[in-house]
């Protein structure tokens, strides 16, 4: 997730005339997440600030000691109280295993709060993760709304694609069903998966990229090869929003980079 959000937002990083600032919203009970975000987002932005925000006060001051340059931890909620001075508005917030606790007709307000604090060009990164980080699905959302959805998973680890389902975010995770977009493209991933097994011989990376490649005549597959390489799978928002309920009439957003 951290790699991605490196490339997706590294334009935007770069182009900020003020000095950036980043969230990891809900960290949990160590503060590894907050500063492995940082050490990437640095590879980018060398004066990127970041705060670990936390509504748990106790897992706050267990956070304290790893505080440095650039580096801060505070309490708080979705309302991001950072101590920052003007405006203090965040160009990434990402939001990993925190809405999955939330039913699903709260995520539309829980995104749009978490939008509406967003900087100018900035992204909001809401999603799932296993306990080992091996396998993950988000969605991105600028300031009008999801732009996209994104499945990643270290390829060793994967016997079908559609294991992803478990890791779905909250907006869809009750969504893979029949006659729901993501039931679908989970099920002609599988497919396509099952038709690249003669490069499974070269490895899974190989049969993965084989895979997207087959799933691309159908869907609205984004990115390059290169970033399919590292395991990812990008598809629009509207190729998998949810048919009816809370979500089925979430804005879009304008679209993502290519890249």
């Amino acid at each position: 997730m951290d790699r991605w959000i490196a490339a997706e937002l590294g334009p935007a990083l770069r182009r900020s005339t003020d000095r950036p600032l980043a969230v990891d919203l809900g960290y949990g009970a160590a503060p590894w997440t907050a500063v492995e975000l940082l050490g990437r987002l640095r590879r980018v932005r060398a004066d990127v600030r970041l705060f670990g925000v936390e509504i748990d006060q106790e897992r706050v001051a267990a956070a304290l000691p790893y505080e440095g340059p650039g580096l801060g931890f505070v309490r708080g909620g979705f309302e991001l109280p950072l101590p920052v001075p003007g405006d203090g508005r965040p160009l990434l917030v990402r939001a990993a295993n925190v809405l999955r606790q939330y039913p699903e007709d709260g995520v539309p307000a829980a995104w749009a709060r978490l939008r509406g604090r967003l900087a100018p060009g900035g992204l909001l990164v809401e999603g799932t993760c296993d306990e080992i980080g091996r396998r993950h699905a988000w969605v991105a959302l600028d300031a009008t709304g999801p732009v996209s959805l994104t499945l990643a998973a270290r390829l060793a680890s994967l016997a079908t694609p559609s294991d992803l389902a478990e890791r779905l975010p909250k907006a869809l995770i009750h969504r893979n069903v029949p006659g729901e977009p993501v039931h679908a493209l989970l099920g002609d991933l599988d497919r396509a998966w099952a038709s690249a097994a003669p490069y499974a011989p070269f490895g899974p990376r190989q049969r993965w990229l084989r895979a997207v490649a087959l799933l691309a005549a159908d869907w609205p597959v984004a990115g390059r090869r290169a970033r399919w390489r590292l395991g990812e799978l990008t598809v629009p928002w509207s190729a998998v929003a949810p048919r009816g309920g809370p979500l089925a009439g979430a804005p879009q957003g304008a679209g993502f980079r290519a890249g």
